[in-house]
């Protein structure tokens, strides 16, 4: 059998018991092509980068299945047509993730912390600037291309 992720995006309205139903319904299909699903992950409510469907939010689910292909392309048949499914996504994949995925590790574990703890390297000593001069002496200012002359920067 075939190893695969599948992630899927449910409408903001739901109850978070109607989205359980939803994984059951799904993980009932799965079973009943001769699959299995291991790990079942709610990542929650979460904002989307856009709008899908009038919808500005969403339930983030990750489910990892063991089954054949026929099992998935059903799956994915009845999630294509229900109302209450966004989006969803099924990846192959060679061996199945131990421990929680990246999305439910708490923010220190990840490693995106720069040396000193803050994010990206936070504030760096860039050494000496030297001495920038007078500020106020810089000369003659140019107008911009289209304006006249002493109408302003």
């Amino acid at each position: 059998m075939t190893l695969y992720e599948h992630v899927f995006l449910a409408r903001q309205d739901l109850s978070a018991q109607q989205v359980e139903a939803l994984v059951e319904q799904y993980k009932g299909v799965i079973e009943a092509h001769g699959g299995s699903v291991g790990r079942v992950e709610n990542w929650g409510l979460k904002s989307l980068t856009y709008r899908i469907n009038k919808n500005r939010k969403a339930y983030y689910n990750l489910m990892d299945i063991t089954a054949p292909a026929a099992a998935i392309q059903e799956m994915e048949r009845q999630m294509g047509l229900s109302e209450d499914i966004l989006r969803f996504m099924t990846i192959k994949v060679e061996a199945h993730e131990e421990g929680p995925s990246a999305m439910m590790q708490k923010r220190d574990d990840r490693g995106d912390r720069g040396p000193r703890g803050d994010r990206f390297g936070g504030d760096r000593d860039r050494g000496p600037r030297g001495d920038r001069g007078d500020r106020d002496d810089r000369g003659p200012r140019r107008p911009r291309e289209g304006q006249a002359e002493g109408a302003g920067a």
